[in-house]
């Protein structure tokens, strides 16, 4: 017999807002409603979800409070091994999931919203999608403020310098607008060899190593 699930409870943060609750047809087949301007058009899944959500808490006013609701959500779940395995486990019935993810936000001041929205992920099965719909409401609410993901991939880590560099080559490049942001992140992967791969919006500029090397290689191949 399987041990019943403890949840952990989330540390809350200081808001508590009520509003109405998230109607579980809106997740299932979602469309764009005309009253609410989406800033990006996600795909999938997780994006259909994250879109509902953004939608939902523009309706109430609550878009940074649902949003600092599910940076708390993320922080735990990535924490916290065991949540994460109650969350992934397909064995465990939509009811108990349920009342776990109740249980979890019921000592926090959480909007009401994200109460709701948590319910219906559970409702539909969806609760191993946590981290990543809570990834696209983030991407939406990244748009919503101008702001433009970018990030840098090279062998070795950039210092402050060499980000800054590549920061203020993109800033004055037709690719970003003048009420755009640059947000910049650095990832390693040594792979690439050399060089740089850098990705912003559905753009790539594909500057390593490892690809001249690809290339020269289609080349010789098409000669021979």
């Amino acid at each position: 017999m399987r041990r019943p699930f403890t949840p952990t409870q989330l540390p809350s943060p200081s808001f508590d807002i009520p509003t109405h609750k998230l109607i579980n047809q809106v997740a299932r087949g979602y469309a764009t409603a005309t009253s609410v301007q989406v800033p990006a058009v996600l795909h999938g899944i997780e994006g259909r979800y994250a879109t509902a959500l953004y939608t939902a808490a523009a309706k109430k006013q609550a878009l940074e409070v649902v949003e600092a609701d599910l940076k708390q959500v993320k922080k735990v779940v990535e924490k916290d091994s065991k949540l994460r395995e109650f969350l992934d486990n397909p064995t465990i019935n939509r009811i108990e999931k349920k009342s776990g993810v109740q249980q979890m936000l019921a000592a926090g001041k959480y909007n009401e919203l994200t109460k709701n929205f948590f319910d219906t992920l559970a409702e539909n099965g969806r609760l191993y999608d946590t981290v990543k719909i809570i990834n696209s409401y983030g991407s939406l609410m990244s748009a919503g403020r101008g702001e433009v993901q970018v990030t840098i991939t090279s062998a070795k880590e950039l210092d402050a310098k060499e980000v800054a560099k590549v920061k203020g080559f993109l800033a004055k490049s037709s690719f970003v607008t003048a009420k755009q942001t640059l947000i910049v992140s650095n990832k390693v992967n040594p792979s690439i060899l050399g060089g740089l791969v850098v990705e912003f919006g559905d753009k790539t500029i594909d500057l390593s190593v490892s690809s001249k090397i690809n290339k020269l290689n289609q080349l010789l191949q098409q000669a021979i």
